[in-house]
């Protein structure tokens, strides 16, 4: 099966490799060099995935990262050359679903790529045995997916409208970190604590704000349960 990919870097080199290399998966590819160019592309022919580059002439990443979430929810890897950690925490929160460091091999992208292709379509499928579920003020619709909490509806990346259903289909239990993270990521990476505890912060304060009460609890040493304290 075909998906649109959009890849947005300023290395025209770069940029026709991972083009040649993605579609030689199967894959349909879109390109774009510049920050422009990617917001009128997106506009016109939204993508289901987007490879951005962090470093672009016209406008940094992590700015277009927050217009796409504004509107948008397809998965995003985030490509970067730089290794300071902050960066790729920033990525993150921002909405950015994956990241990857330059230089890094084409299978890994690959990889990286079919796994969130595929947990968008394990999440645009509906389960009939689980169409709506709830937790305290909280609903989760799997036909639309869409969060409400008390009415009012959550904006959710891909990745966290995941972690947020894996954490309702094991409400009141604790969940080991590393689980976790194997779990919603969907494909063979060495744990990642940072990443994990982005995404957790993000999604919970989302939560707070709409509900007042705390859903997501930290279980100190071991991981995290979801649900309402009595």
């Amino acid at each position: 099966m075909k998906h649109d990919i959009l890849v947005v870097d300023d290395d025209p080199f770069l940029l026709e490799s991972l083009k040649q290399l993605l579609e030689g998966q199967g894959h349909l590819v879109e390109t774009a060099h510049t920050a422009q160019q990617a917001m009128i592309s997106i506009v016109d022919h939204e993508p289901k995935l987007l490879i951005l580059d962090l470093s672009l002439p016209d406008e940094d990443g992590v700015s277009i990262c927050r217009k796409i979430r504004a509107k948008w929810r397809f998965p995003i890897i985030m490509l970067t050359s730089r290794t300071d950690l902050m960066d790729k925490v920033i990525g993150l929160e921002v909405g950015a679903d994956d990241y990857l460091t330059k230089p890094f091999e084409g299978r890994e992208l690959v990889a990286r790529v079919r796994a969130n292709l595929r947990r968008l379509e394990e999440y645009t499928t509906p389960n009939s045995d689980e169409e709506v579920l709830h937790v305290g003020p909280l609903k989760l619709d799997m036909k639309s997916r869409q969060a409400e909490v008390n009415q009012t509806k959550i904006s959710l990346t891909a990745l966290e409208f995941r972690l947020i259903h894996y954490f309702v289909s094991n409400s009141g239990r604790v969940l080991e970190r590393e689980k976790l993270f194997e779990t919603v990521w969907g494909y063979e990476e060495l744990f990642n604590s940072n990443s994990l505890d982005v995404f957790v912060y993000r999604l919970r304060t989302k939560l707070e704000k709409a509900s007042g009460v705390k859903l997501i609890h930290t279980i100190r040493g071991f991981g995290y349960r979801f649900g309402v304290d009595e």
